[in-house]
């Protein structure tokens, strides 16, 4: 059984955070653990009732099941498996998981979202000149590198050549080849700020310089275009190498030639493609390539696939850097709906570093919620006892022992200086193109994010009921699961003397209806048919009628044998069940008959032939005898007049 499906759906009524009040009467007590009305009606709401209507039987019935639920529970924990290190482990995983989602500003995610859905509907072609800039470039370096993108930036508005100034300037190496000139791409396939940038520029505009990890860009957007979508396509490629010798080029053109006069005349794109491509991987698929969109293959490859008007038509042969391809249009798939593509946008978002902007606004708010407050003075005065150990990745902390002054607070919680010594040790590493008091305030930062952000994932159950509910459920599920499969699931299918009792004391339970004993001879033609049956006479066994009225063909006879019951073969259940040679049935112009060599009455299945019902059956068994055990072993009381009192409303 898969845990995390059982975790959700397994009788998901976990004890939830109490909400006991003065008139909150207790509807069950489970040894000394108090179920509250409120807490046992959010649960049943959450599971059963429909438009605020209670149904008696119904509600009685889930009070039992409850109960059960909690018994198990209640077992577990006297077991100690909550204190198992890998139940801790894997709830801790869970936890995770389920945190994601509060760890976020939702209004910032969801508008990022719809920004990124907004830019798919378009695609943009643009070009761009790279000047470098590490990320923890030094501010004189980064002024810079700035400064000359601005330089290049001006040249170019008073009228110099953009490509040209790419080949010259660019340190992105494909400028040599492209003069910077990208191709068309869509949203998510750039860096979130060039995408931005590229996005906000018109068409033969010049972007101002901006800064992405990679260091300064110019963006000059050359064209727009209504988003393209998705297409998929099959190709036949002949593999040319760019610097191929004229020999080599002239007879793959007339290699790729051939075969494209040859399809055009009418010959199957997908056999070609398996015997002549060179692109084996796809040609054992008749050429068929996964979907894809802007920017994901080589621009010549990509404007002649996206040019085709139908699905079936094929290109003429188009060059590219790999070779030779003759392209063929299987479908267009045009950008889906907002709601289609919603939640493969945020999990997309979610792992790009426009994700960033989320994070920054929710720490943001944690800052606010838990009334940050920062300490300057005390960072300084850290900051200014250290040395180049720092920068070389070597630092030991000598310098600060016995620093204790507060950094900042969060609530009722205080960041040292001693805590962020702490922190540097196990994050620093050599970053020699900065001073130490650089690295440090950059490290300081992350230590204030990070500690922010675990303060806020510390106190989630505090700060949101239903995260705390949620965690309740999970924990009780895995715990159940856990303890279930040792009592049950496993158990029956591990205790082999067990499950063959239960089997014996069962058995008729597992009943076989009539069935026949029976040969099912299905014959190509109704003479085949009269062949088959001389040999029947003259006692031939299957095997040589097989091989003999099949010595010319392999389709001529095939036979099926067996023990049959209702249903389980159409032309058994056409004729009369009697021993012997039934008349023939003509089916699809196929001739049959069934020669019967015995009806069986009913009897019980062997415990192999089903097995799977049989252990099913022994699990319902085995629990049912937990059950009881549990409830002889624990003391339940329930007030009868609480849950009538639902009735009431």
């Amino acid at each position: 059984m898969n845990k995390f499906f059982f975790i959700l759906t397994a009788f998901i009524c976990s004890g939830l955070i109490s909400l006991a009040q003065t008139a909150d009467p207790v509807i069950m007590t489970i040894e000394t653990d108090s179920i509250t009305k409120s807490e046992f009606e959010k649960v049943y709401r959450k599971n059963n009732v429909k438009d605020g209507a209670y149904d008696m039987d119904d509600l009685k019935e889930y009070v039992e099941l409850y109960i059960n639920y909690k018994l198990k529970v209640k077992e577990a924990e006297s077991l100690k498996l909550d204190t198992n290190p890998a139940f801790i482990s894997e709830l801790r995983g869970y936890r995770k998981q389920l945190a994601q989602p509060y760890m976020t500003d939702k209004e910032v995610t969801d508008a990022l979202v719809k920004e990124a859905y907004d830019r798919l509907q378009k695609d943009v072609r643009a070009s761009h000149i790279l000047i470098s800039c590490a990320d923890d470039a030094l501010p004189i370096d980064t002024l810079a590198a700035y400064n000359r993108a601005s330089k290049i930036r001006q040249s170019i508005l008073n009228g110099a050549d953009f490509a040209k100034m790419a080949r010259d300037s660019s340190a992105d190496p494909s400028a040599k080849e492209n003069g910077g000139d990208l191709g068309f791409f869509t949203a998510l396939q750039m860096v979130y700020p060039f995408e931005c940038a590229a996005y906000n520029t018109k068409r033969g505009d010049i972007s101002m310089p901006v800064r992405t990890r990679f260091g300064y860009h110019i963006i000059k957007v050359h064209e727009t275009r209504p988003a393209k979508g998705t297409i998929k396509v099959a190709h036949i490629m002949v593999k040319l190498a760019p610097d191929a010798p004229d020999s080599v080029s002239i007879a793959s053109r007339t290699k790729i030639y051939e075969i494209y006069d040859k399809i055009k005349a009418g010959e199957s794109f997908e056999e070609y493609a398996a015997k002549y491509s060179d692109d084996k991987a796809s040609g054992r698929n008749g050429g068929e390539l996964p979907p894809f969109g802007t920017g994901r293959m080589v621009p010549e490859f990509e404007r002649v696939s996206f040019s085709l008007q139908n699905d079936g038509d094929f290109s003429e042969p188009v060059r590219t850097t790999y070779g030779w391809h003759i392209i063929k249009r299987l479908e267009l798939i045009p950008v889906p709906t907002f709601e289609v593509k919603q939640n493969e946008l945020k999990n997309q978002v979610s792992r790009d570093s426009r994700a960033n902007l989320s994070r920054d606004s929710k720490i943001a708010q944690i800052k606010s919620d838990y009334k940050f407050k920062e300490y300057k003075k005390n960072l300084d005065l850290f900051c200014n006892k250290l040395d180049s150990t720092l920068t070389e990745g070597t630092w030991d902390g000598e310098q600060v022992k016995g620093m204790n002054k507060p950094l900042f607070s969060l609530a009722d919680k205080t960041y040292t200086q001693e805590d962020f010594a702490k922190y540097i040790n196990s994050h620093q590493s050599k970053r020699t193109n900065n001073t130490p008091k650089q690295v440090a305030y950059l490290l300081y930062a992350q230590f204030v994010d990070e500690s922010c952000y675990s303060f806020e994932e510390d106190n989630l159950e505090n700060k949101y009921p239903e995260f705390a509910s949620l965690m309740q459920e999970y924990r009780d599920g895995i715990l159940l699961f856990d303890l279930t499969d040792k009592k049950v699931w496993s158990k029956a299918v591990q205790d082999t003397v067990g499950l063959k009792e239960y089997y014996e004391n069962n058995k008729n339970n597992y009943m076989w209806g009539q069935r026949v004993d029976a040969v099912v001879y299905s014959c190509k033609t109704p003479e085949i048919a009269t062949k088959v049956r001389k040999y029947i006479k003259k006692k031939k066994t299957t095997s040589e009628i097989l091989q003999l009225v099949n010595a010319d063909s392999q389709l001529n006879l095939s036979v099926k044998a067996g023990k049959f019951q209702k249903g389980d073969n159409e032309i058994i259940d056409m004729i009369p069940w009697m021993n012997g040679v039934s008349e023939n049935i003509v089916k699809d112009e196929v001739t049959s008959f069934v020669d019967i060599k015995e009806v069986i009455d009913p009897t019980p299945k062997e415990l192999n032939e089903a097995k799977g019902v049989i252990t099913a059956d022994y699990q319902n068994y085995l629990e049912k005898q937990w059950i009881a055990e549990l409830r002889a072993k624990y003391k339940v009381e329930v007030n009868k007049d609480v849950v009538s009192s639902f009735g009431s409303k």
